[in-house]
């Protein structure tokens, strides 16, 4: 399977899903001007990959320092999706990093890691 890249833009994070190392990562900034359009790909390719995978660790290393309210639902979608694939057994890792003073992001994480509780995710706080 390819891997997937999109570089950061302006409106949109870093996409790097490397299936060989089942390392997967969103980064930056959240707030296209066509969501859908966007992620599009992005849940394309995960729902592909995750029926793929069988006993690896997935590692899901999520980083947004800003998302708007449309992105957020993208991340609950998200989420629904990795939870979906724990249920069925697959050993999926969220770690959800945040900058120190980032109350905000923090916030965002704990409220994901409640809304999914057979989802393992940790909150990170990244080093400054």
């Amino acid at each position: 399977m390819k891997n997937l890249k999109l570089e950061a833009t302006k409106y949109t994070p870093e996409i790097s899903f490397d299936g060989d190392k089942n390392v997967l990562e969103i980064i930056g900034e959240s707030y296209p001007e066509n969501i859908a359009e966007f992620y599009a790909p992005v849940f394309s390719w995960l729902e592909e990959y995750l029926e793929q995978v069988e006993d690896q660790d997935v590692v899901f290393n999520m980083e947004l320092v800003y998302f708007n309210s449309s992105s957020s639902k993208v991340l609950l979608d998200l989420f629904e999706l990795l939870e979906e694939a724990t249920d069925k057994g697959k050993n999926v890792i969220v770690n959800w990093i945040y900058e120190e003073e980032d109350e905000d992001t923090l916030e965002f994480g704990e409220e994901f890691q409640e809304d999914f509780q057979s989802l393992h995710l940790n909150l990170l706080q990244k080093n400054s």
